[in-house]
């Protein structure tokens, strides 16, 4: 299929909820997009007893969404949207991944590709044997391998793995949902947005919980899932439990400076760019952030994003950037957002990718009938 409209089946963690994971909103920005342009896509999603009593978008409005409570089920149920997809999906972290990925690889008549929201953490997986959604012999077998993480992690999945096709999808940002808001007034001076990992912990620590509790006039808010009974939160420091997507942009508009924390596995593989990163910048927040290999590649270090390695490297940017600069750097990383990490971009890239492997397929497909003859 070289033009119109792709039928596009999507096997996911979650759309329909986005308590605990990251993975919702960046379904539900790419499909909206790609629903707007005239693609038509099924989602389909385990219905799982955490998401189902924290569903915040039980219905997408811009897809069909399949719940199904086993592979037995959704074999039974969706194997003829499957056949009849011009291109499958499925993601990382989709439960009994390995089961479902092979039943994906021999019910599709087009081709089926993997999208690794979680590329990092995947390889680490993979290194320690452990196959929770995807192992080591179906990356061969998917047409393509679409990774939130790019740089050299592209060259092990080609070469190491034997992907036939690595490429970077970066997350990305709805920007019609997430801008600055001129009424919006700046209740905290620091604010964190993220589920707890104990990875990503020490360094909230460091960058947040530490500065707030030398400064105690700061107002300072973290807001996420999971976290455990026993962390010494600071008296100036605000709790939530969740923040859903629709109340994202108030939130990080109510904030002075948002801090960015990322995961060991994403620094130690670099040009990992996570979903919240862009959702404040979208905002005209200044992000302070941790660094990683390959960030300077997505936001400029002092123009567009603030790096921080100590709690004196917080507290700096939080007492000594005027209001003037601080305004700056927010609009510029906006700017860069709005240019080169808008949703519209990235299902832009997706479909541009999908019909590149829809093309080869059928191109040797081509050659094989005619090897035959």
């Amino acid at each position: 299929m070289d033009s119109g409209s792709l039928n596009i089946v999507i096997a996911g963690l979650s759309i329909t909820s986005s308590w605990g994971n990251g993975h919702a909103t960046t379904w539900r920005a790419l499909i909206r997009r790609l629903e707007e342009v005239g693609h038509q896509v099924t989602f389909l999603e385990r219905d799982l007893p955490w998401y189902a009593s924290n569903r915040d978008m039980p219905e997408p409005p811009f897809c069909r969404t399949v719940l199904y409570d086993s592979v037995e089920q959704l074999r039974r149920n969706c194997a003829g949207l499957v056949k009849a997809a011009d291109f499958v999906i499925i993601g990382s972290y989709v439960r009994e991944g390995v089961q479902v990925g092979r039943w994906l690889l021999t019910t599709a008549e087009g081709p089926v590709g993997f999208y690794d929201i979680d590329t990092p953490v995947t390889l680490s997986k993979l290194a320690r044997g452990d196959y929770q959604y995807i192992e080591p012999s179906l990356i061969p077998e998917y047409d393509c391998y679409l990774s939130f993480t790019g740089g050299k992690t592209l060259d092990v999945l080609e070469e190491q793995y034997g992907s036939p096709m690595a490429r970077a999808l970066y997350c990305s940002v709805d920007v019609a949902k997430y801008f600055p808001e001129e009424d919006a007034v700046c209740e905290y001076d620091l604010g964190y947005l993220g589920t707890y990992s104990d990875d990503r912990q020490q360094t909230l620590d460091e960058l947040l919980i530490e500065p707030a509790r030398r400064l105690a006039e700061w107002k300072c808010i973290v807001a996420g899932a999971q976290y455990p009974e026993g962390i010494d939160w600071p008296a100036n420091i605000r709790r939530l439990d969740h923040v859903p997507p629709e109340k994202h942009r108030a939130f990080y508009n109510a904030q002075r400076f948002t801090l960015n924390v990322t995961r060991q596995d994403m620094i130690t593989a670099g040009y990992s760019p996570s979903v919240r990163l862009f959702e404040a910048a979208a905002c005209g927040v200044p992000v302070i952030s941790d660094y990683w290999p390959g960030l300077e590649t997505f936001f400029e270090p002092g123009k567009e994003i603030l790096i921080a390695r100590s709690h004196t490297d917080t507290i700096r940017c939080l007492c000594e950037i005027s209001e003037k600069k601080r305004r700056r750097i927010g609009a510029l990383a906006r700017r860069r957002v709005l240019r080169e990490h808008s949703s519209t971009l990235r299902a832009q890239q997706l479909v541009t990718m999908m019909r590149a492997v829809i093309k080869g397929k059928a191109s040797q497909g081509q050659r094989l009938v005619e090897t035959a003859v």
